[in-house]
């Protein structure tokens, strides 16, 4: 009979060959922090695997605590590097080589697996921006003049960015109810989360030239999963006249997994019509859709929420990078820009409480019989998402998850 390779042995429908992606990890026995691929669920150590099979040149690219060496190799490296770990993991004849390098996906744990340069998020969904425009001028336009015109966004805090699994404190600030004679500071009321895709950059760009919509595969180097945490009240009193500041610079989870962009070809799809004429920076008709069919799923405390499909976000991520760039801004290894809330246009396709309980105003009914308006210390809010893969398989994200712990107010 044939050796079998790893794949045969460990491959999966959501982290098999078309998927590989990237993360960081260490083991009780041995914590240095080293890059890895999910295959299945096992992780294999990477530039151990290199260096067994005899592929320095692979190894020299692998061998960091953080996955921003490689990003900034580009991507004739992101290529040549894909098909070396596919080749090890197909091959039988290297199955005795590199089966000792794996390790149950139970028994590692996963670090941020690369170090944030800037932090941009954006607002991508019309779904969302509706929706939230009509719940704060109800008696205005949804939409401010300028959304379908460019993709807005904000500037966040990079050191805020926080790997899956890590606990997120409640925050405290300023807030101000609209019968208030006055501010108050305290914990926050209205904790949030925001169910989002982010594309993290590989290959930087010099300052004072843009990054083309076309130049966007040479310069992103994957996709994950972003929990935007937001602290609504906090930020319904702060944002006028230059929005979020601390009701979102606390906390910003993202997966462990970088999913290659090469591996979501298959999940390529159109944007949503538009029906309003774009710049020709921002133009995307006559260029090869960067639209993506990726289905997210949110849940709390195990109780699945909604099912946002970010097929239905307005503007691109090559769009995004385009607008983020236009001005001259330079792109640098580990930055990160995320698509701002995902939400479609059916009830349980919203990506976030503020839209889900129309700002507390309708509270959910949870299983356990409780409530929530918005989110309860010791809440537990899980993203996950798939995308469509080659031949019919699937691309899987893995999850981004965060517990809520209360406030520490002196």
């Amino acid at each position: 009979m044939p050796q079998a390779s790893l794949l045969d042995q460990h491959g999966s429908e959501l982290f098999g060959p078309h998927n590989l992606p990237y993360g960081v990890f260490g083991t009780p026995g041995d914590p240095a922090r080293r890059i890895g691929v999910r295959v299945g669920d096992v992780v294999l150590d990477a530039a151990a695997a290199a260096r067994a099979v005899g592929d320095e040149a692979v190894a020299a690219l692998l061998d960091h605590p953080v996955l921003n060496p490689l990003m900034a190799a580009g991507r004739p490296a992101w290529e040549r590097v894909r098909a070396a770990v596919g080749r090890w993991l197909t091959a039988p004849e290297l199955y005795d080589a590199v089966a000792p390098l794996v390790r149950p996906l139970d028994s590692v744990e996963l670090h941020l697996p690369f170090e944030v340069a800037d932090y941009v998020d954006f607002y991508a969904s019309e779904h969302h921006a509706t929706t939230v425009g009509r719940l704060f001028r109800p008696d205005g336009d949804a939409l401010t003049p300028n959304w379908k015109h460019l993709p807005i966004g904000y500037h966040g805090r990079a050191g805020s960015v926080v790997v899956s699994g890590t606990d997120v404190v409640r925050p405290a600030g300023q807030r101000k109810g609209v019968d208030d004679p006055s501010p108050v500071f305290g914990p926050c009321a209205r904790l949030d989360f925001e169910a989002e895709v982010g594309f993290v950059v590989g290959a930087g760009s010099p300052a004072g030239v843009p990054v083309s919509q076309q130049a966007f595969p040479e310069h992103v180097f994957g996709v994950c999963l972003v929990n935007d945490w937001s602290a609504r009240d906090i930020q319904a009193w702060e944002y006028v006249p230059l929005g979020p500041f601390l009701a979102k610079s606390f906390a910003t989870s993202v997966s462990p997994w970088v999913v290659p962009l090469p591996a979501l070809e298959a999940a390529r799809v159109a944007p949503p019509e538009r029906d309003t004429p774009l710049l020709p920076y921002l133009d995307d008709a006559a260029l090869p859709a960067w639209g993506l069919d990726l289905r997210l799923e949110v849940r709390l405390n195990g109780h699945s929420l909604s099912r946002p499909p970010f097929s239905a976000m307005y503007w691109t991520a090559a769009q995004q990078l385009a607008h983020l760039t236009v001005n001259g801004a330079a792109l640098r290894t580990g930055d990160l820009f995320a698509s701002g809330t995902v939400s479609g246009p059916g009830a349980h396709e919203r990506g976030c409480l503020l839209e889900m309980t129309a700002n507390g105003r309708d509270p959910l009914s949870l299983p356990d019989g409780s409530a929530r308006g918005f989110l309860q210390d010791g809440d537990v809010v899980t993203v996950t998402a798939w995308a469509p893969g080659p031949d019919g398989t699937r691309v899987g994200f893995g999850e981004v998850t965060g517990r809520v712990l209360p406030a520490r107010v002196p």
